[in-house]
């Protein structure tokens, strides 16, 4: 597993949005099959999407022979809402480029069968070829998409609860009012992440760094499914100085000394 440990936000959003449009260029030389992006939403990889868009617009990447598939949707929200991840990505990426709306891939959380809808989700991400990089975020209890603590680390797409603490956190985007947020989700399971050839796992503030400890230094368990992420032949976190404030002094120095020549 690399640690990227970045000075800002910015810098973090900076480096991850040309990891990926490498990524991008580098399968185009190789193949005229798509490439298939798996994406989060949250307020952490906005800086992110915002760095892709001007990189588009600055012509260094091109979005049409990609195909993506985000991580997660609420359960009964209807697809419209602001709050909607249908919403969140067409309004903070997908419309600021050229990719090919049919190429986007979200989970439907007011499907008639919800079970049938994971599965054909998975069907979908194995009919594309399997993800070729998935872009994630964490959660300050170390879960990845709505992968609460004790999930399987062999996980498949799946409905989800989601604790009261995600709940809570995520009332910011329901004016404060817990009551709003739908208390089911549809994910990927973390089985589905590291299935993607390449993973990279964003984290920004000091309230990420308990989560981002548990990744790096913690054992291989499900309490912290961040850590499941040690596994994984092509795994990254990419973090700030805040985000990497718990980690010991010697990790922290090591993986600056592996990664200071390192572009991508």
């Amino acid at each position: 597993m690399r640690v990227i440990i970045e000075n800002t936000p910015q810098q973090v959003a900076q480096w991850t949005a040309r990891y990926i449009v490498e990524q991008i260029r580098l399968k185009s030389k190789l193949t005229s099959s798509p490439f298939v992006l798996g994406l989060p939403t949250g307020s952490t990889p906005l800086e992110t999407y915002k760095e892709l868009i001007r990189l588009y617009k600055a012509g260094e990447v091109s979005f049409k022979n990609v195909i993506t598939f985000n991580m997660d949707e609420y359960v009964g929200l209807p697809e419209e809402h602001p709050e909607s991840y249908h919403s969140f990505m067409w309004n903070n990426f997908f419309r600021h480029i050229n990719i090919i709306p049919e190429n986007v891939n979200i989970l439907n959380g007011n499907a008639e069968d919800l079970v049938k809808e994971c599965a054909d989700y998975e069907a979908r991400i194995e009919e594309a070829g399997g993800i070729d990089l998935f872009m994630g975020g964490v959660g300050e209890d170390g879960h990845l998409a709505f992968n609460e603590p004790f999930s399987s680390l062999q996980s498949r797409t799946r409905i989800k609860t989601l604790t009261t603490d995600t709940i809570q956190v995520n009332a910011r985007f329901f004016g404060g009012d817990t009551r709003l947020v739908p208390k089911t989700a549809l994910t990927v399971g973390v089985a589905t992440v590291l299935s993607a050839k390449k993973v990279v796992i964003l984290a920004t503030g000091h309230k990420k760094a308990r989560a981002v400890r548990h990744g790096v230094e913690g054992g291989y368990n499900h309490q912290w499914t961040i850590s499941a992420l040690q596994v994984h032949p092509s795994g990254i976190i990419v973090c700030d100085d805040a985000a990497a404030e718990e980690l010991r002094v010697s990790t922290y120095r090591y993986f600056k000394d592996i990664e200071k020549d390192t572009l991508i």
